[in-house]
């Protein structure tokens, strides 16, 4: 039996590959149409994953603020990501990469774990990668949209795999 072979996580630098996918609340994006407004931060979840479910509300806090446009790519069906918006409190737009279609977004982008995120300039290239939770890395994205991302009464860790 053939292996699958896994495409490599895109790097720091690389131009971020186009994509058209459906969004939750009906019709279709593109990363063209995200990146003509600015730079954007493409964040790659599971909704059964417990390393998502820490780390999409702290950037929900980043997405209130106004500073950086957020955009979630689910890896789920519609229903499951709803729901998982509700709970958690995700208001940021939000995608649906399909197993049905063989996830095109998750696969041009190399993902093998989630959360993956990446922070993409307005011309289209990646400027970050972050894989798992990384409280630096949170605190960098905060700290680059100009808010304290936590609270003195958040309790998360230092790193967690994703």
């Amino acid at each position: 039996m053939a292996s699958r072979r896994q495409p490599p996580l895109l790097d720091p630098g690389t131009r971020a590959p186009g994509f058209r996918l459906r969004r939750l609340e009906g019709g279709e994006a593109t990363l063209a149409e995200w990146t003509a407004r600015g730079g954007v931060l493409l964040v790659f979840f599971k909704v059964t994953c417990p390393v998502c479910q820490l780390t999409l509300p702290f950037l929900e806090r980043l997405h209130a603020s106004g500073a950086l446009a957020i955009c979630g790519i689910s890896q789920n069906d519609a229903g499951d990501t709803r729901e998982f918006n509700t709970y958690f409190g995700v208001t940021f737009p939000t995608l649906l990469d399909s197993e049905d279609d063989g996830f095109p977004a998750s696969n041009a982008y190399g993902i093998s774990s989630v959360p993956t995120m990446f922070l993409v300039e307005p011309e289209g290239a990646i400027a970050r990668v972050m894989e798992g939770w990384s409280r630096m890395d949170m605190e960098a994205l905060g700290a680059a949209a100009g808010i304290a991302l936590f609270r003195a009464e958040d309790n998360v860790p230092a790193w967690k795999a994703g």
